[in-house]
């Protein structure tokens, strides 16, 4: 473990103690509640990552580098951005995976822009956000992190 997870640990535990002597009944009832929200998304966890898993076996990092090899920079990459738009995966599995990417030989910017489309845009939760946001809001938001996401991929691809 490196430093920074050392102490974002002890600063966490030092929460919750203090939380714990300031109302030892509050504590209880939060910790339970989030142990139940973390059951409830276990199963959502565990099957996106048996589904990468999956996909990962059947298209291997070097086949999908071979396919992306054989297309243009600026088509891989919006095709990269495209598809990140319409997956719906966490950040936490979404940065090994496109390590794997990158460790097959799929170029850094369609990397790039696969994974700032995939945290950044979000096709899937379109309904959700209308709700919470309005339309146009969740329009312009989702347009303008999908135009980010490319300008970002290829400003990665110059530093890089």
């Amino acid at each position: 473990m490196d430093i920074f997870t050392i102490a974002v640990w002890i600063i966490t535990a030092g929460f919750l103690i203090f939380s714990f002597v300031k109302d030892k009944s509050k504590t209880k009832e939060a910790l339970k509640s989030a142990l139940g929200m973390g059951k409830g998304m276990l199963i959502s966890i565990l099957s996106i990552i048996f589904a990468i898993g999956l996909l990962l076996t059947i298209f291997t990092p070097e086949s999908i580098a071979a396919f992306v090899e054989k297309q243009n920079v600026l088509v891989a990459t919006i095709s990269a951005a495209i598809l990140g738009t319409v997956t719906l995966v966490p950040a936490f599995i979404a940065f090994p995976l496109v390590g794997t990417l990158i460790s097959g030989g799929v170029g850094i910017i369609p990397s790039v822009a696969f994974l700032t489309t995939l945290t950044m845009v979000g096709v899937v939760t379109f309904p959700l956000e209308i709700k919470a946001f309005g339309k146009k809001f969740t329009f312009v938001r989702n347009g303008l992190s999908f135009i980010f996401a490319i300008v970002i991929a290829l400003v990665m691809g110059v530093i890089i």
